[in-house]
């Protein structure tokens, strides 16, 4: 396996992880409070209709051109990575409140007790609301799963790296029947952040015509320069006026989530 190859599959398994663990926490929610079902059923039709976007969008994605396809595949990289990075940074200063899973799996449950008691058959509010979840989370997953795998011509490698990711998160919920709520979030928001945005920056200026010295050696440099910067940004934000300590934060995670 190369580096890049490496890259490719820490990467999307990190970013599957993250978006796994956040829709297990909806699932959880629902399922328990009304109607397990109900909620897996919309999760069912949630994979049903992402596995048809991963179809569609990688015969298109394949049918460009290569350079065409980096400068692509780099500006979408980029355009995740910098929300996924930005959204760390904030957390990392205590300027954004840190997403707790355990207020979040509270707050769902409290919602899904409010809206009445389920009826007979399909409860329509738990098949919506994992429905919407698993979608909106598995999105993000899908474009990066298609983007690396397109680029590296190795979606197989990608979706086996998203897949074990959702697996273990799966298998760890199902052990202790409680959202995940000690996994570190946003470190590893941070580090898919770090990684997206480098090979971004590698990819789009390859499909521009560059040529990096040493190809994909060239990321051993592209990565830690990332994150330094990044590091940099966390420290300079600390300072601000509005900073918040990382406990003030985790107390107001639903409302910042």
């Amino acid at each position: 396996m190369s580096g890049s190859e490496l890259g490719l599959a820490i990467s999307v398994f990190l970013a599957c992880a993250v978006e796994a663990v956040e829709a297990l926490t909806i699932v959880l929610a629902v399922g328990s409070t009304r109607s397990w079902r109900s909620a897996l059923t919309g999760v069912g039709a949630a994979v049903v209709v992402l596995a048809g976007l991963t179809g569609a969008l990688g015969r298109a994605l394949t049918a460009l051109p290569i350079g065409a396809l980096r400068v692509v595949v780099g500006g979408l990289l980029l355009i995740f990575g910098l929300q996924w990075l930005r959204k760390a940074i904030l957390r990392a200063a205590g300027l954004k409140a840190l997403h707790d899973e355990r207020e979040a799996y509270e707050a769902e449950r409290a919602a899904a007790g409010a809206a009445g008691a389920p009826g007979s058959g399909i409860d329509g509010y738990s098949f919506t609301i994992a429905f919407k979840g698993v979608l909106l989370e598995g999105l993000e997953v899908v474009f990066i799963v298609l983007t690396f795998g397109a680029n590296q011509h190795d979606v197989g490698l990608a979706a086996a790296a998203a897949g074990v990711a959702v697996l273990l998160v799966v298998a760890a919920g199902l052990a202790i029947h409680a959202p995940l709520a000690r996994v570190p979030e946003n470190t590893m928001k941070f580090a898919v952040g770090v990684m997206l945005s480098s090979f971004g920056i590698f990819w789009g200026a390859e499909g521009a015509g560059a040529q990096w010295p040493g190809g994909d050696g060239a990321l051993l440099a592209i990565v830690p320069a990332v994150l330094v910067f990044s590091l940099g940004l966390v420290a300079a934000a600390r300072r601000r006026p509005g900073a918040r300590t990382g406990e003030v934060a985790r107390g107001e995670a639903v409302a910042g989530a």
